[in-house]
């Protein structure tokens, strides 16, 4: 269950933006006790500066509940594999962050509890696939912010739905619509996954088609309009293929008969009934106050909720 969200959602892939912070912000920036809190204190700043910049009447922090989800790994078993940590490959999966990292991502769940933003993970997908359910059941325009273009398949412009791509900070910002995915990559948003999957992600342990690259696999998306239809020609001798992009694709079907439920998020992810609206004041004040004096979120804090209370 979700309640209907009607004005502009926008939907945070935060872990990838408390990476950023993590990685953009010094770890000088520390807790009264000296432990680092850059990521927890840059997603605030972050926060802040978005919701000033394009005031949201929604806001929901998106998470990882599991990041490498089993359904994912049984139809590619090289999916996101590189990314186990080595010395636990024996055990759970686990996936590899910098040390200093990990023991701030409770504080900013703690922190975004008691300011009062929604924050949403589902056992058994990636913050992707709640993105993805978020997006297809919202009523109104969805900014979605990640610096992961897996995302770009939800652009749609008929439904208001745009990509705003960190470029530097979140200060500069890529607002990729169908345009932008025309320009850069040959396809529109509809057309991102299967582009995707194609070419493969080695970062997602993706292996796409061998010799089809992503100008290539372009080319055959605005030939034959979709993954189907390129193995429709496959199969046609008259269709324009070369035979060695023939075989190829022919080699790859069984890899091409279960990418598309890997590459392609959920749209039917069982949301929790939440309370999307952006907060004006903080869901848990005293709580709030014992998280800001801990771990020292000064500015950066206060910043927030003065936005948030605008």
């Amino acid at each position: 269950m979700m309640r209907d969200v009607t004005g502009r959602l926008m939907l945070l892939d935060t872990a990838s933006l408390y990476f950023r912070a993590y990685f953009g912000v010094p770890d000088s920036v520390k807790a009264p006790d000296g432990t680092p809190v850059n990521a927890v204190r840059g997603l605030l700043d972050f926060i802040d500066r978005l919701v000033r910049d394009h005031r949201p009447d929604h806001l929901v922090a998106c998470m990882d509940a599991d990041w490498r989800p089993h359904w994912r790994v049984e139809l590619i078993p090289s999916y996101k594999a590189h990314r186990v940590a080595e010395e636990h490959a024996t055990g759970p999966d686990e996936e590899e962050v910098p040390d200093t990292l990990s023991p701030q991502v409770p504080v900013i769940e703690a922190v975004l509890d008691a300011v009062g933003i929604a924050r949403v993970g589902v056992p058994g997908y990636e913050a992707d696939d709640v993105i993805g359910t978020f997006t297809a059941r919202a009523k109104g325009p969805v900014d979605i912010v990640t610096g992961d273009r897996d995302l770009y398949q939800l652009v749609d412009d008929a439904r208001g739905v745009r990509v705003l791509y960190p470029l530097k900070g979140v200060g500069t910002l890529q607002h990729t619509d169908e345009a932008v995915l025309r320009e850069k990559y040959g396809v529109n948003g509809s057309g991102y996954a299967d582009l995707a999957l194609l070419r493969g992600d080695p970062s997602d342990g993706l292996p796409g088609v061998p010799g089809i690259g992503e100008k290539t696999a372009a080319k055959l998306l605005a030939e034959f309009g979709d993954l189907a239809g390129i193995l429709a020609a496959v199969d046609d001798r008259g269709a324009k293929l070369t035979p060695t992009q023939r075989r190829r694709l022919d080699e790859a079907r069984p890899y091409l008969a279960v990418a598309p439920k890997v590459v392609r998020v959920a749209h039917d992810v069982p949301l929790p009934d939440v309370t999307t609206a952006v907060p004006r004041t903080p869901r848990d004040p005293a709580e709030l106050e014992a998280l800001a004096a801990r771990w020292g979120l000064g500015g950066s804090l206060e910043r927030l909720l003065t936005t948030l209370a605008a």
